[in-house]
């Protein structure tokens, strides 16, 4: 076929597509958007298969029979679980205006731009190869299809695939460069590539459809000549020492589905409606199913007709039409391949460049005042052209690697070193979104260290076989240190290349991510995004006011900043009808704080979370929450920590000191960390009703005209939080001073049974509300008591409300037993709640037990009632313990002398 045709036809196709993608978006500003659709939405992740799929599957049957498949069992088995993980990084990606998996990284360990850059050229140096072999494949079929075979010495300007990898780079700036979004949504693009993934399945259908039923009598009459052909029976099963390998590439595809640039960039930030997922859970798969019914059929008719010709086995798909005359249908498979080759550049070009930018690019610049001054409001116009500019840089990259690297490999090969380049991302992008306490150490070290070894293992050994580096390298390794063998690494030799680079590099990430996370801390913002991450659904209705900023920032900085990028007009009206829907005034000098997260929220999506923080942080300026009240009340227990600290440090320098002392500073050591633990949790409990407090007070103190009823309700509930801060300060000072033996009992001589009585009696109602019985049993004659009356007391309702808590409603019972024996007081509360476990029973006592314990008694109150009621049973010189059984409730009791000195 003529060179000149295939051309012109090919600048047709694409001239199509990109009058589809115009037609889309025009539907789109007319408020019928096409690409608001499951079914398109489910296409467009078909950009997945790419011309590997088109061709390199079919050389990969011809090679190693079902070895093919595991590229799309891998997703397949993956697909349940996307409406759990895909669900969830979909959300957080629309709270937080997240336009690329390197910006999600990022964004959630802490913002950090450095990381946001390593992710960045992890994929770029991944995705160049998988890009390079898209032009591999172009080329070659239009070799093909045209009968002109280049020429291994050619200069590039000769050179057909020079001109195609720059026919791409003016295509995919047209599809992906257009407008400078805030969410970095393409419609256009996302019409064009599912039309595209329709023609590819239509032109790989007609051409199996040509060889099973056009040269063969179906599949059985295929199956069945190669079978009798010895060679060939070996495709029909697996391999027994491949099935190791299979599994490691079982695994990367399945990695690949969720972290490839360009499935991030259709299957998150494309997504307009997350209930398409459930749609796209059993499309997608079907679409995998047909486009590979016909691999295997060709494979072997491909082996059968051209049986030991020197035709590659991953250009079967377009020689059989060709060997057969059949032009007609050879245009339409290079078409088809075409397609595929095309889709995948356009979209992971336009996802890598956005990368490049928001992470690599702007972060640099935006840290610049002088850039920033210089900039006025040509931001947007600067971000796209930088963009323009690094997508010819990427596919030239590409059309170079191809030239010198994958032009050696097959198809597969080269794809499935990109593949093991995303996984990298699998363990902090996945970690992220379900542990709290994965941190940007743990992120970091992991990419890095997985990303090496990747490089090392996998890298390294197509440049020794193309000449770059000596063979010795491979043979013996560096210095002749056997073990350090990039393909044999650490001595492991039973697997082949990429499983055994894939093992390495995810083993060593694995071991840093977790190793940093539980070894090093978080910063706040990263404590805030993770809560954020990991409970996306119970933050993303109220982010802007969950948010912990407090500052002030002129509203004209913030139109200004925002102008930059989006422009004058657009950047007030985004501003306005965000403010009126939030009720929220314009007017006034500072911007609201919830304004504020907005803006960086906009900016986010148009230049990445980091560099919107930086530009934010340049004209917001934040303030530190004072805690002098809570200082004051803990006052005594900070100087209590200092001292211990101050003995610890001594002690530790007094080797030669007895066994005796070495128990007293273990002694001590427990002591400093009860104290921090208490310093800790007072603070939490006591800042909790001030931040109340104070927030109630600035919302009626800024708003003079609200409703008296409004009003009303917020100072009952003042009230009510300036109560229970008085009850906790109260109950942390009677505490300290029952531990530092500052309280002196007030003792006299009272009834036992009366005790009892009235301490049932003033938590009557309580147990009325709930339908709770309560039944005493005494045994013997009680008699009367010489101790503290008002303490035992306050032990004795203690025992009582907690009871209550715990009991079920309706059919709860409280048993209270009192008897005397020898001297001694017994009285026991026993409840039918829900029991608590042996473990924890010696914890209930503890200051604070129940404000941090996850069990299931754990109950709303300061977590000081139990811990006072032993140590006033402990100065009555008694003690008091508790016995229970799960789903058998619990008994408390308490025994003491009944008469005290």
């Amino acid at each position: 076929m003529s060179s000149l045709w295939i051309i012109t036809l090919s600048l047709i196709y694409l001239l199509v597509l990109f009058g589809i993608a115009n037609w889309a978006e025009r539907r789109a500003v007319a408020h019928r958007s096409i690409v608001n659709n499951p079914y398109v939405y489910a296409l467009s992740l078909a950009v997945y298969c790419t011309a590997w799929t088109f061709y390199g599957s079919v050389g990969r049957a011809a090679e190693s029979g079902p070895d093919f498949l595991s590229v799309y069992i891998g997703p397949t088995f993956l697909i349940p679980l996307w409406w759990v993980i895909f669900r969830k990084i979909i959300r957080i990606c629309k709270v937080q205006r997240i336009t690329s998996i390197a910006d999600f990284i990022s964004a959630r360990y802490g913002k950090n731009r450095a990381l946001g850059g390593i992710v960045t050229l992890v994929c770029l140096l991944g995705i160049v190869p998988y890009i390079s072999i898209q032009l591999k494949a172009i080329t070659i079929s239009f070799s093909i299809l045209s009968g002109h075979q280049p020429l291994a010495t050619q200069s590039f300007w000769s050179d057909q695939s020079f001109y195609i990898a720059l026919a791409l780079i003016i295509f995919t700036i047209l599809f992906g460069t257009r407008k400078l979004e805030a969410n970095e949504r393409h419609e256009g693009l996302v019409a064009a590539i599912a039309f595209e993934s329709l023609i590819k399945l239509f032109t790989f259908i007609a051409v199996g459809l040509f060889v099973t039923f056009g040269l063969f009598n179906g599949f059985t009459d295929i199956f069945s000549r190669a079978a009798e052909v010895p060679d060939l029976q070996k495709l029909f099963v697996l391999p027994q020492e491949q099935t190791g390998s299979w599994f490691w590439h079982c695994l990367l595809a399945a990695i690949a589905i969720l972290f490839l640039p360009r499935q991030f960039q259709l299957t998150v930030v494309e997504n307009t409606n997350e209930n398409h997922l459930r749609k796209a859970q059993w499309l997608f798969p079907l679409y995998l199913l047909i486009i590979n019914i016909f691999v295997l059929p060709i494979a072997l008719s491909g082996k059968l007709i051209f049986g030991n010709d020197t035709i590659p086995s991953d250009t079967y798909l377009l020689a059989l039409p060709l060997h057969f005359k059949q032009q007609g249908l050879a245009f339409l498979t290079y078409l088809g391949g075409f397609s595929a080759a095309t889709s995948m550049i356009i979209v992971e070009c336009t996802a890598l460049t956005v990368m490049f930018t928001n992470n690599l690019l702007m972060p640099v610049l935006v840290g610049r005042p002088s850039w920033q001054k210089g900039l006025g409001s040509s931001g947007g116009s600067f971000v796209l052209n930088a963009r323009r500019l690094f997508i010819g840089v990427i596919i030239l990259l590409a059309y170079l690697y191809y030239k010198n690297v994958s032009d050696k490999y097959s198809l597969v090969s080269v794809g499935m070193v990109s593949f093991a380049a995303v996984a990298q991302f699998a363990p902090a992008a996945l970690g992220g979104i379900f542990w709290k306490k994965a941190n940007l150490v743990g992120a970091m070290g992991g990419i890095l260290a997985g990303s090496t070894v990747w490089l090392y293992t996998l890298i390294i050994p197509s440049m020794v076989s193309n000449g770059f580096i000596s063979t010795d390298f491979l043979t013996y390794g560096p210095a002749h240190i056997s073990w350090l063998r990039p393909e044999a690494l650490f001595g492991l030799e039973s697997m082949d290349n990429l499983s055994h680079g894939v093992f390495w590099s995810l083993f060593f990430n694995l071991i840093f991510y977790v190793c940093g996370s539980l070894h090093f801390g978080q910063s706040a913002l990263e404590h805030n995004q993770a809560a954020l991450f990991v409970d996306i659904f119970k933050y993303d209705t109220s982010y802007e006011r969950s948010v912990a900023w407090r500052g002030k920032a002129l509203i004209t900085d913030i139109v200004t900043l925002m102008s930059k990028f989006f422009g004058k007009t657009r950047a007030e009206r985004a501003l306005t009808l965000y403010a009126r829907r939030n009720k929220l005034s314009l007017q006034t000098k500072y911007a609201d704080p919830m304004l504020v997260n907005y803006a960086e929220k906009m900016l986010s999506g148009a230049i990445g979370a980091a560099s919107a923080r930086i530009v934010v942080a340049s004209v917001a300026k934040e303030e530190r929450i004072t805690v002098d009240e809570v200082i004051d009340i803990l006052k005594t227990s900070q100087e209590l920590k200092t001292v211990n600290e101050e003995l610890t440090r001594k002690s530790r320098e007094l080797e030669a000191l007895t066994h005796q002392l070495k128990q007293a500073n273990d002694k001590l050591r427990v002591s400093e960390q009860q104290k921090d633990d208490f310093l800790s949790t007072v603070t939490h409990e006591i800042r909790t009703p001030l931040t109340s407090i104070r927030a109630l007070s600035e919302i009626i103190h800024d708003n003079p005209d609200m409703e008296l009823s409004q009003q009303q309700h917020f100072l009952t509930t003042i009230i009510k939080e300036s109560d229970r801060l008085t009850r906790l300060v109260n109950q942390v000072l009677d505490l300290e001073r029952y531990e530092t033996g500052r309280y002196q009992l007030s003792k006299e001589t009272f009834s036992i049974q009366t005790l009892i009585s009235e301490s049932i009696n003033s938590i009557e109602q309580l147990a009325k509300e709930k339908e709770i019985i309560i039944k005493t049993s005494y045994q013997g004659s009680l008699g009367n008591i010489y101790s503290d009356y008002d303490r035992l007391m306050q032990v004795l309702i203690n025992l009582l409300s907690n009871a209550i808590k715990f009991c079920p409603s309706q059919n709860g019972l409280i048993e209270v037993l009192a008897k005397v024996e020898n001297g001694i007081l017994l009285i026991s509360v026993k409840d039918n709640g829900p029991g608590i476990s042996p473990e924890l029973q010696a914890l209930i006592f503890d200051k604070f037990y129940q404000a941090e314990s996850k069990h299931n008694r754990k109950a709303k109150g300061s977590g000081l009632g139990l811990a006072i009621s032993k140590k006033i049973i402990e100065l009555c010189k008694g003690d008091i313990q508790v016995q229970s059984t799960l789903g058998e409730g619990a008994v408390f009791t308490f025994q003491i002398p009944t008469m005290m000195s």
